[in-house]
């Protein structure tokens, strides 16, 4: 299956959760991009899918081997943004669950005071 086809797929899975919208609902940088309370979680950049996960875990997945830190065309790559290799073993639902509970848990902490900073 096509990178494309697979985040269609990752986009009829999480679209209808509570919290969700789907990409298209908003313009500009983030247009492909599926939010959990308006906050970004996982987005389809230049064929590759591109998740916000913990720091540590973003090292491991490219010291695994399995992507790159996420570069949004500034020169500097992102420490907690991951773009994925698109010939990697690892399956994009349950990194985009990864994504979602991150991002979600720093809305959380936000919420309750917290700097939500990661």
């Amino acid at each position: 299956m096509s990178p494309e086809g697979k985040f269609e797929d990752l986009v009829d899975e999480f679209t209808g959760r509570p919290g969700i919208t789907p990409p298209g609902a908003t313009g500009g940088f983030g247009r492909t991009a599926l939010r959990v309370d308006g906050r970004i979680f996982a987005m389809f950049v230049r064929g590759q899918l591109v998740l916000k996960l913990p720091r540590a875990r973003v090292d491991e997945l490219v010291a695994g081997g399995h992507g790159a830190r996420f570069d949004a065309n500034k020169g500097t790559p992102m420490k907690e943004w991951l773009a994925l290799d698109t010939g990697s073993s690892q399956p994009w639902a349950e990194l985009a669950e990864e994504a979602l509970e991150f991002v979600a848990a720093a809305r959380r902490s936000s919420a309750r005071g917290g700097s939500g900073k990661r």
